[in-house]
């Protein structure tokens, strides 16, 4: 395998959407909260949300109803977004039993709204999720500290070129990621409610 593409499958794993997600919400909590507050509420976002994605994806992988963690395949897609939607909303709702911080419940709220418009778009085409989650992240990031949102563009940027690189999307699937999650994240953590 040459370097690049053992470069490109790392950087993809660094740049998962679970991965980029949970990075990203342990700093934005860690930096918005006390330690105190930060730890329980990260927790219960880990066992609401975050932990069974992660079982999601790795049941699908070992049976075989996706060909891997990214789920990359349009097809794919189709048996992954019916279960993560779900769990993405018992999840959010989750953290509306445990008080958690409005900005919290209104990333929740959005990040279950882009996965439903993902779903959509993929009845007619294929978006780049992780392109849609670190785009997401990074304008959330900016918001909360400039060089974080700095290290997530410098990631994301590398994501792009890692999913390319991996003849996993296309420069259009690639573009619309970026563009639903940049105003994901734009309408999470930019417009004043």
């Amino acid at each position: 395998m040459k370097w690049s593409l053992r470069l490109a499958a790392v950087v993809s794993w660094i740049g998962h959407p679970l991965v980029f997600i949970t990075i990203s919400v342990g700093i934005v909590l860690a930096t918005q909260l006390s330690s105190r507050a930060a730890l329980p509420l990260f927790g219960a976002m880990f066992l609401a949300i975050i932990a069974p994605m992660g079982v999601l994806l790795f049941l699908g992988v070992r049976s075989g109803r996706w060909s891997n963690a990214d789920v990359s395949v349009r097809e794919e897609r189709k048996r992954f977004y019916p279960i993560a939607i779900p769990l993405s909303a018992v999840g959010t709702a989750v953290m509306w039993l445990v008080s958690a911080p409005r900005y919290i419940l209104r990333g929740g709220i959005v990040t279950l709204l882009l996965l439903i418009i993902a779903a959509l778009i993929n009845l007619r085409f294929k978006i780049s999720l992780h392109m849609l989650f670190a785009t997401y992240c990074t304008v959330v990031l900016f918001q909360v500290n400039i060089w974080c949102g700095v290290a997530a563009l410098v990631l994301s940027v590398l994501v792009f070129w890692s999913r390319l690189v991996l003849s996993r999307h296309t420069i259009a699937e690639m573009a619309a990621g970026s563009g639903l999650g940049a105003a994901g994240g734009i309408i999470a953590a930019w417009i004043p409610v």
